[in-house]
C-alpha cells in the first residue's frame, strides 16, 4: 500500500475517496511487466492475438506474485487486454486476493505493419535509428505513434489512480508503455525513454500524489517491495 497510508479497504466503484478542499491521498503503483514468451527478444508481437507466456514466463509470473503478496494491502491488479499479461497478471491477483480487472488503455503499442516482423531485420532498417534515438518523431507504417502511445498510456493511469486514491495497485502492461509512464513520472523527454530498462516481470513503483509522481524503484526484480518509501 501507498507508504505512510493506512491500510486500504477495497475499492467500491469509481470513489474519489476525499471531500471537496482536501487533496487525494497518494496512490502507490506497481508496474508490472508481462513475463517471458516464445518469442521474446526475438520478435516484435504487438498486439498479435495467442501470445502466451512461456515456462519461464510462468515462473517469472509465479515470482512477482509471491513479491507483490507481501505488501499490505493490493487493491486492485489490471492488465492489458493482450494473453501474455492477462497469465502474468492472473497468479498476482490470486495472491493477493483479488481478480484481474482489464483496462485497454494498457495494450500494447500498435507496431501496424511491423507487427510479427523479427527484431534482427527491423533493426537493419534506417527508421530503427529514429525508434532508438527520436521515438517522439516516430510513427510505426500503419500503426500508432510513440507520442500516442505515451498519452494513451499515461491517461490510463492517472484515470486508475484517481479511482484508488490513498490505495496500492498493480498495472501488468508491456516494456514501452511502462517505460513511457516512467519517463513523465521522471520528468524525463519521450525521445530519452529507451534508455530505461523494464525486465521481464520487474517491478517499477511510483506514488502518484498530488503535487507530482515519485518514483520509488524502476525495474526491481527482487528487492523487497515493502521497504519501498519516499526519500
Amino acid at each position: 500500500m501507498a507508504p505512510g497510508s493506512k491500510k486500504s479497504t477495497k475499492h467500491k466503484g469509481n470513489k474519489r475517496g476525499h471531500s471537496k478542499g482536501v487533496a487525494p491521498a497518494p496512490t502507490l503503483v506497481l508496474f508490472v511487466r508481462h513475463g517471458r514468451t516464445p518469442t521474446t527478444g526475438k520478435v516484435l508481437p504487438g498486439r498479435a492475438k495467442g501470445l502466451h507466456l512461456g515456462k519461464e514466463g510462468v515462473a517469472q509470473a509465479e515470482r512477482v506474485a509471491a513479491r507483490i503478496a507481501g505488501l499490505d494491502s493490493v487493491a486492485a491488479v489490471y492488465a492489458s487486454p493482450m494473453e501474455r499479461t492477462q497469465e502474468t497478471a492472473t497468479p498476482i491477483a490470486k495472491a493477493v486476493g483479488v481478480r484481474v480487472r482489464t483496462r485497454k488503455g494498457l495494450i500494447e503499442a500498435d507496431f501496424g505493419q511491423w507487427t510479427g516482423r523479427r527484431l534482427s531485420q527491423l533493426n537493419k532498417l534506417p527508421e530503427w535509428t529514429t525508434v532508438q534515438r527520436y521515438p517522439s518523431g516516430f510513427r510505426f507504417p500503419g500503426g500508432e505513434s510513440f507520442s500516442e502511445m505515451q498519452t494513451r498510456m499515461v491517461d490510463t493511469v492517472h484515470e486508475l489512480v484517481a479511482e484508488h486514491p490513498g490505495e496500492t495497485i498493480v498495472l501488468t502492461s508491456h516494456a514501452d508503455t511502462i517505460k513511457a509512464a516512467l519517463a513523465q513520472a521522471l520528468g524525463t523527454h519521450l525521445d530519452h525513454f529507451q534508455r530505461i530498462v523494464v525486465g521481464q516481470c520487474s517491478v517499477s513503483a511510483v506514488l502518484y500524489t498530488p503535487n507530482g509522481p515519485v518514483v520509488l524503484a524502476v525495474n526491481s526484480m527482487g528487492d523487497d517491495l515493502t521497504s519501498l518509501v519516499p526519500s
